[in-house]
């Protein structure tokens, strides 16, 4: 009985450690702990308590560089990190006693690492780190004093950066696919959530509202696309030697059958509102709901079993495939009229379903997931240096995102630097900290963050003044400097506030280690203020990134992207189903074409008032381009050899004109000239796609569906575009009123 007892304790804790291990953000706040609790620890032992604060920034410093390769990669990337952090760090020091050459500096090497971002995100946030650890650099050398040993700082951030770089290396040698399998858990989680979203299309109502469902479903696309990305650039990093293990390779294939229930889930076969009225009084709508929504529930249950390392079982989900089918038999015996029409395509739809099905009951079997020939990985790193630098080159100008930020960030660092001198000569580089995290690339995004950066510190301040007060023993402060470090870690990406309230009270009580840590709440809250407003003017009147001036080339980038998605399926079309990385390539580009527009509209509606007149408008053209998206999506999931839709087929030629008529369109946006009415041919081709001559067959008959629904959305598309160039030009600025909108029945 004592036995029994004993090993249901231990099958309790074991448990418990595989929930913990479940979760996405353990290992890293594992490796933070025990890399600030080691540095805490260390100076405890060598009573050197004054060295805690560089220790614990450099820590944080490194930690904030860290990036998802193999333990080969992020070994190259530590090293290249300690480097600059280091030349940053001895450059603070050295320059500090010279302010204007110290000015001169922070200006050039901002700009300089900002740029690095037109690179890669992997080098992007190497820079931003490295800013971040200069400006930490400026902190320890307040807190050390009027006299601190010489290059005593960047040493001792360096060393904490170091600590935390071995830790995350010896971490990734010993658990090189984990990451992997959080990021496909990842996935498969926003998987499940489109499907459970795109679900509700299929509950038959009297007045189905498919414009808000497409809104809310491409905003679930863009997180799908972005889990996507991430995953591919995971996988890529570890089989660039051409080694690849077992589970990685399993990880390779379920993030290639990904890819596959992504195109499936994101199909369309018809309206979705004439299947809800034509289909009003059969239960076959419903039936395609529940197994949507189950597969949509099986993808989280595959996540779940990536994160704890089990074995995904789909169940007896078959049942409702099977229930579905019956049901769709039993309408095509009625032979009623007013079905006849809608039973083809949903008998597409149905075959869609069922192959999605086949999808996630083979990742139940590991040996049975989708082997896939062609297991190449794009890769958009630079290859040399030469290249790197003519990327660099290239954004050097106002047209390019990267250099507007850059400009506004290294602007907003040097007058945070001026009004320090002036304000706040002692304890106010707080202000260029507060300046490098708040100045985001867009006006949106600096919003959100400047209000949660002050709503966190004035908590960070509040708990720290408090838990001083109540825990006045330096052991216990210690304690809850580590543990807030770790919340930041924890919270950085999900809860801002949160975040910078758990990193203030680290500040705050490290700081009480070393001086008085009530001296620096109000010191810390004012700089905090200033930090923001300068932050925040920056994004608003030095080259802000206004949405709405560039709406039309995002909309643009939408229609180029299906129309190569669109020239991808037809060859796939003449030669036969590959998932090949030309066709791959085609495709993520429309789906992250449509994320774009999405994101960018998101962040159109935080702008100010006249600065989104288009925005409803434009809100009705994202669902016309993610219509006209999930059309693509179909045709891609179903394709085949048909010699029909060949390049010099009836139907290859029909697709490539609705092609160069996206192409023709977006060109125009682009270069802001009238867009026409209609290309002359768009009215035929819809016309002799919808009312074939003779007989055909039941894939000739499914691609002509999906080429007319396509070409149907060309005249909203077209009258958008007019709509749009007429407000650009009459009023370049966005800062005008509002104008007339398209026909809200259009779309």
């Amino acid at each position: 009985m004592w036995r029994l007892g004993k090993d249901r304790q231990i099958a309790s804790v074991l448990q418990s450690f595989q929930r913990l291990w479940a979760l996405d953000k353990f290992s890293f706040s594992l490796r933070v702990f025990v890399a600030l609790a080691g540095a805490m620890g260390a100076c405890s032992a060598l009573g050197a308590i004054d060295r805690v604060i560089p220790l614990f920034l450099g820590v944080i410093a490194g930690a904030l560089a860290e990036t998802d390769d193999g333990w080969r990669g992020r070994a190259t990337s530590v090293a290249i990190t300690l480097a600059l952090f280091a030349t940053s760090a001895v450059f603070v020091e050295l320059l500090t006693p010279y302010p204007g050459l110290f000015f001169a500096a922070l200006v050039a090497s901002t700009f300089t690492l900002t740029m690095m971002g037109a690179l890669r995100s992997h080098y992007a946030t190497i820079a931003q780190a490295t800013l971040i650890l200069g400006v930490y650099t400026m902190l320890s050398l307040e807190q050390a004093g009027p006299t601190p040993a010489v290059l005593r700082e960047p040493i001792l951030l360096t060393v904490g950066a170091a600590w935390y770089g071995a830790l995350s290396v010896v971490w990734q040698a010993l658990f090189p696919v984990q990451p992997v399998e959080q990021g496909l858990a990842g996935l498969f989680d926003e998987l499940g959530e489109y499907l459970k979203s795109k679900s509700t299309l299929f509950v038959p109502r009297r007045q189905l509202n498919v414009d808000g469902a497409n809104l809310v479903l491409a905003g679930n696309n863009g997180r799908v696309v972005i889990a996507l990305n991430r995953v591919k650039e995971l996988i890529r990093r570890r089989v660039r030697s051409g080694r690849i293990d077992t589970r990685l390779d399993r990880c390779l294939n379920l993030f290639f059958s990904a890819q596959d229930i992504h195109e499936r889930a994101s199909s369309s076969h018809y309206p979705y509102d004439a299947f809800s009225q034509t289909f009003f009084h059969s239960d076959v709508m419903f039936r395609c709901q529940r197994l949507m929504w189950q597969q949509g529930l099986a993808c989280r249950e595959l996540a779940r079993t990536l994160r704890r390392g089990r074995h995904f079982d789909y169940g007896e989900s078959h049942l409702a495939a099977d229930d579905l089918q019956h049901a769709l038999d039993y309408l095509k015996t009625q032979n009623r009229p007013e079905h006849t029409e809608m039973l083809p395509s949903l008998g597409d739809l149905v075959g869609n379903l069922e192959a999605l099905e086949h999808e996630l009951v083979a990742a139940s079997v590991p040996t049975d997931v989708p082997q896939h020939h062609d297991t190449s990985l794009f890769n958009d790193s630079p290859r040399s240096f030469g290249e790197a630098w003519r990327r660099v080159v290239a954004q050097l100008g106002p047209d390019s995102a990267v250099f507007r930020h850059a400009l506004r960030l290294t602007l907003a660092l040097g007058v945070g630097y001026g009004i320090k001198a002036a304000v706040h000569p002692t304890q106010g580089y707080w202000i260029l900290l507060t300046t490098l995290f708040v100045c985001q690339p867009n006006y949106a995004s600096t919003r959100r963050r400047l209000w949660e950066r002050i709503f966190g510190t004035i908590l960070g301040l509040v708990a720290g003044w408090a838990l001083l007060t109540l825990f006045p023993a330096p052991e216990i402060q210690r304690l809850i400097a580590v543990v807030a470090g770790v919340v930041f870690f924890i919270y950085r990406g999900s809860r801002y506030t949160l975040a910078t309230g758990a990193i203030t009270l680290m500040v705050v009580c490290c700081s009480n280690q070393v001086v008085d840590g009530y001296g620096v709440i109000w010191p810390r809250l004012e700089d905090t203020v200033l930090g923001s407003l300068i932050a925040g003017l920056a994004v608003f009147f030095v080259l802000p990134d206004w949405q709405g001036r560039q709406i039309h080339k995002v909309v643009a980038g939408t229609l180029s992207g299906a129309s190569g998605y669109l020239r991808a399926i037809i060859r796939q079309y003449s030669s036969g189903k590959s998932d090949d990385l030309d066709y791959r390539i085609a495709r993520r580009i429309a789906h992250e074409a449509d994320a774009a527009l999405s994101s960018t509209l998101s962040n159109m509606l935080q702008e100010p008032g006249r600065y989104r007149a288009e925005a409803e408008s434009c809100m009705r053209q994202l669902v016309v381009s993610h219509t006209i998206l999930s059309y693509l999506s179909a045709l891609g999931a179903h394709r085949g050899a048909l010699p029909e839709l060949s390049v010099d087929g009836v139907l290859g030629q029909a697709a490539l004109r609705i092609a160069r008529s996206l192409d023709d369109i977006a060109a125009d946006l682009i270069a802001r000239r009238p867009v026409p009415e209609t290309s002359g041919t768009e009215a035929a081709d819809e016309l002799m796609l919808e009312d074939p001559s003779g007989e055909i067959d039941d894939h000739e008959r499914f691609v002509r569906t999906q080429l007319a629904l396509i070409c149907r959305q060309l005249r909203p598309i077209r009258k958008f575009a007019r709509e749009l160039q007429h407000g650009l030009l009459s009023n370049p600025d966005g800062d005008g009123t509002a104008r007339p909108l398209s026909d809200p029945g259009a779309s």
